[in-house]
């Protein structure tokens, strides 16, 4: 399979970014995220990108850096919240190892504090939270090959949970 080893996807909050760097660690590979990837090339912040130009312009933005880290990374992929939005980013998915990483709102709370620094939390966030994940649950689970639940676990335990989910060994 060529592509990333593994791709995570899940809520803003849910540990995409910390998971996927203890993966990439323990499996001996690169860890990149594709947010990380749009900040450096765009040299402001996403929140800016949304309030600049505004969500489609940003999710243009995105699916362009996903369709080059898909292609051209092959450790582990940490994947913005919202990228599962775009179909043919779900179908780029298929075919690779793609974990989505869960938490109920409860944990969204404790782990975010759903702040407004989040462009898509700005007003009324637990409520926002709840609907941004009714309409995004059922794409996560469609790309998913694994579902791996974060609620009341450590990074390390999501982490392990992850490698036993797909059967991966420890470099």
């Amino acid at each position: 399979m060529s592509g990333p080893l593994v791709v995570l996807v899940g809520p803003m909050g849910v540990g995409k970014s910390t998971v996927g760097q203890q993966l990439a660690d323990r499996l001996g590979v690169a860890y990149r995220d594709t947010d990380d990837d749009i900040v450096a090339a765009a040299g402001r912040t996403i929140a800016d990108i949304f309030v600049e130009e505004g969500e489609p312009a940003f999710r243009a933005v995105e699916k362009a850096a996903v369709l080059r880290a898909l292609a051209g990374h092959d450790g582990v992929l940490a994947l913005g919240g919202g990228s599962v939005l775009d179909e043919e980013t779900r179908g780029l998915l298929a075919g690779h190892r793609v974990v989505y990483l869960s938490m109920d709102v409860e944990e969204a709370v404790k782990r975010t504090g759903l702040n407004a620094a989040r462009p898509l939390l700005a007003v009324n966030p637990r409520k926002q939270w709840r609907e941004l994940m009714e309409s995004r649950r059922h794409l996560y689970e469609g790309v998913a090959t694994a579902v791996v639940p974060t609620d009341g676990r450590t990074p390390e335990e999501v982490t392990q949970a992850v490698l036993d989910a797909l059967e991966l060994k420890q470099a």
